[in-house]
């Protein structure tokens, strides 16, 4: 008999799943189009009120994200699990094979809780961190960042301190927030300094730079990005007002019995879904069978769990911030 790793075996019967729901309701090969040779171009709709609106198009979709949705923000119901951190989610219909999908959105307002980095690995360097080793008084706990090996990749501070050295690459982004609650971005190659960060890191792709602008890398073909490639996502990005905001998708076609499936949006198509959320900066993290989230009310009475299959060697958590003494 062959031996299954862990992975492999968490995912055998959702991955079975998902493939039997993916080709009966194919627009092309499944039997509502069985005449049909032609794929319909990519949409994207929000279940709201009821039924399925469509808000992006790949062929009018915004080159900036000057403002938010409302199509798609409307549909959020906000529940507060703490000062300066609330939920919602929302569905999301996509193109063949994700066809459904749900979005978990965490807002965080970063000058009312207190942000940090943890850096968790084995002896032999391998990744350790998950959900599962979040602090007792975490109130928001995700992986961040990207990986290479058993490190994260690029640039990482924390306490005012260079962890590891910068990353290069013209999608690459770099995110700042100091003890304040002040957040700076970085994009491109741009360096950011370690002194006053309370948290540093860097990731990528890019999805929204300049006030909401696309890069162009996202927009046509060519430019080192893989514009079709659908896997389970998750987003870090800065509204206007300040806030930060986690975006995971979870693969929705049969309920959470999949959710895990690592089955989502393209990359594109998350760069529409931070900007119609607000966002106008924003950059990818680790997603896929990495992606993982945690979060709870103060006194742990209300707590929501998203686990991911693989363990990872960086994690953003928010606590709650402990006043100033006078």
């Amino acid at each position: 008999m062959p031996r299954y790793s862990s992975v492999a075996r968490a995912l055998h019967v959702p991955l079975a799943l998902a493939l039997c729901w993916s080709l009966w309701a194919d627009p092309v090969w499944g039997p509502a189009r069985a005449n049909s040779r032609i794929r319909p171009p990519a949409t994207l709709s929000v279940f709201r009120s009821g039924e399925w609106r469509v808000w992006w198009h790949v062929d009018w979709a915004p080159e900036r994200w000057s403002e938010a949705d409302t199509s798609v923000t409307g549909a959020l119901d906000w529940e507060r699990l703490a000062p300066g951190l609330e939920w919602a989610t929302l569905r999301l219909a996509c193109p063949a094979p994700t066809w459904r999908a749900r979005l978990i959105v965490a807002r965080v307002d970063p000058r009312q809780v207190a942000l940090s980095l943890e850096m968790d690995q084995t002896r032999d360097k391998r990744p350790a961190w998950s959900i599962d080793r979040a602090p007792q008084d975490a109130l928001l706990a995700v992986n961040a960042g990207q990986f290479v090996g058993g490190m994260p990749w690029g640039w990482v501070a924390s306490g005012g301190r260079k962890l590891l050295s910068a990353g290069y690459g013209p999608l690459a982004s770099a995110i700042t927030i100091d003890a304040a609650g002040g957040v700076r971005w970085g994009h491109g190659d741009s360096l950011m300094a370690s002194e006053g960060a309370a948290v540093g890191f860097q990731s990528y792709p890019t999805l929204l730079a300049g006030d909401g602008v696309v890069p162009p890398a996202l927009r046509t073909s060519g430019g080192g990005v893989n514009l079709t490639h659908r896997d389970a996502r998750l987003a870090l990005g800065e509204t206007r007002d300040g806030r930060l905001l986690l975006v995971l998708t979870r693969f929705d076609a049969m309920g959470e019995i999949t959710g895990g499936v690592p089955l989502g949006p393209t990359t594109p198509e998350m760069a529409a879904i931070m900007g119609a959320l607000g966002a106008r900066d924003a950059v990818m993290l680790d997603g896929g069978i990495s992606a993982q989230l945690l979060l709870r009310d103060p006194a742990g009475k209300s707590q929501h769990r998203w686990p991911g299959l693989r363990k990872v060697p960086l994690a953003l958590i928010a606590r709650p911030r402990v006043p100033a003494q006078r």
